[in-house]
């Protein structure tokens, strides 16, 4: 299974959010972005309860201050249906 987060950290903070989250074992990219959002995070483990578990964490670092989730959606022809 595969999440995606934007959050929104407080400004000046990003590089500090990144490292935190960059160690977390389900989070197989991290990255800064510039618009709405200030990083993006992608998620993978092999069960939900994995992925739900990494959300928490993610949402849990000190300094973000909101995030949207995407979970992906398999079946549908993208990119994760070839991953199989």
């Amino acid at each position: 299974m595969i999440a995606y987060i934007l959050a929104t950290c407080i400004p000046g903070r990003e590089k500090e959010v990144i490292t935190r989250i960059k160690v977390l074992p389900e989070v197989v990219e991290v990255n800064g972005v510039m618009g709405k959002y200030d990083v993006f995070v992608k998620i993978s483990a092999d069960n939900a309860l994995k992925v739900d578990s990494a959300i928490s964490q993610v949402r849990n670092v000190s300094h973000i201050t909101s995030t949207f989730t995407m979970p992906a959606i398999y079946g549908q022809g993208g990119t994760i249906d070839e991953e199989k």
